[in-house]
């Protein structure tokens, strides 16, 4: 998509956005109109120039977060921030990316297929998913959490398989702490005669 196609934004020291589309002010609310109708658009400072996009987005998550229906428990949170500044963290963003782009494939697969049975009929297609959901609503948890522990279980076997190949680069230096080496000469562990 080209740049000229992207909705830009304003957003000015008093806070208010403003759509430049449209030239309207608008508000969080407008955005998320846009993130669900799948419209491209940009935030950005309207002195400095610089991308606030996903300031803006977080933005949005926490006023759902603070809604009525949390999606995150807050466990969940405390493991996101536990992951910020670890070596993990690249790793743990591709991985929470890659399972919700499964999710929507699934989300997507299932609309499809509602449209073929209802002709396009949205409230059909509504109906149909809110019964699958409730018909296969524990079954798909199930297959979610077995999905959930395999994909640990590999995450685990990769972080095992990246400290094994860090200590087997490492193993002819002598680094201090690191364990399975054998202590420097000359420590104190060697009788002197």
């Amino acid at each position: 998509m080209s740049e000229a196609a992207v909705r830009l934004i304003k957003k000015y020291p008093n806070r208010r956005l403003y759509d430049t589309r449209t030239s309207t002010y608008i508000t969080l609310a407008d955005v998320k109109q846009l993130v669900l109708g799948n419209e491209e658009f940009q935030v950005v400072d309207a002195k400095s120039g610089d991308d606030l996009t996903r300031a803006i987005l977080l933005q949005i998550i926490l006023e759902e977060e603070s809604g009525g229906s949390p999606m995150f428990t807050s466990d969940v949170l405390t493991q996101f921030i536990r992951s910020y500044g670890s070596a993990m963290q690249g790793m743990m963003g591709g991985y929470i990316e890659r399972n919700l782009q499964l999710f929507q494939e699934l989300q997507k697969k299932v609309q499809e297929q509602s449209a073929q049975l209802y002709g396009g009929n949205a409230k059909g297609g509504q109906e149909m998913w809110n019964q699958f959901m409730s018909f296969q609503g524990p079954a798909m948890q199930g297959l979610i959490s077995t999905y959930m522990d395999q994909s640990r279980n590999m995450f685990l076997q990769m972080q095992d398989q990246l400290q094994n190949q860090t200590r087997n680069m490492f193993a002819g230096f002598n680094v201090p702490g690191m364990p399975g080496q054998t202590p420097p000469p000359g420590d104190g562990s060697q009788n002197k005669g």
